[in-house]
């Protein structure tokens, strides 16, 4: 696991970087050996399911952490994934899941992480909201990226970052910081969605 942990985090900090991360075609039903699909975590849904990441193969993801009682970044963060989403032409954005992925692990209960998506109407069929162990988190926090850290009220000061998925579980695009121009996010999905098809 420390090897394929440490192959992934080396992958995720060069993104940009072909081969690492790259959006080729592979056999379908194959997760390379560069695909955060290989972590063999359990998530719970906000509808109490258990799943693993393999589970979201087979389309590209839009994937970002968060915390639902954060009043400050992270409904920012949401609105740009929400943007990102609209930005996507219908044929495609059907095509294209969405997921958030808490930090809080004691107060982002499997119910208090559905009544946040039935607050900001997510689509049930596009949006995935997942809770995990405490160790899980942080390992899927490093695989993407994003640094995060509890205060003392119970806050968290966090990375602001979108990743963009592959349908094999390979990062091919991130979008860091707060209301960026989602044109980048979109192409990316855009051109892995015409990849796929190919």
């Amino acid at each position: 696991m420390k090897t394929l942990l440490l192959s992934l985090l080396l992958c995720a900090s060069t993104v940009a970087a072909p081969p690492c991360c790259s959006t080729n075609k592979v056999e379908a039903g194959k997760v390379t050996d560069k695909s955060i699909y290989q972590v063999e975590t359990e998530w719970t849904s906000d509808f109490g399911k258990k799943i693993k990441l393999e589970n979201l193969r087979g389309k590209p993801q839009v994937i970002a952490m968060f915390f639902s009682s954060c009043e400050y970044a992270c409904p920012v963060l949401v609105h740009d994934v929400r943007r990102i989403e609209a930005a996507l032409s219908e044929g495609l954005r059907t095509s294209v899941g969405f997921v958030l992925v808490t930090f809080d692990v004691e107060r982002d209960t499997v119910e208090t992480l559905h009544a946040y998506r039935e607050k900001l109407k997510l689509n049930d069929d596009r949006w995935l909201l997942l809770r995990g162990e405490s160790e899980d988190i942080f390992e899927l926090g490093a695989l993407l990226g994003v640094k995060f850290k509890k205060n003392q009220r119970g806050e968290f000061a966090h990375s602001n970052i979108i990743t963009i998925l592959n349908p094999n579980g390979e990062i091919i695009h991130q979008q860091i910081g707060l209301n960026q121009d989602p044109s980048a996010s979109v192409k990316a999905l855009e051109n892995s969605l015409t990849t796929s098809l190919n």
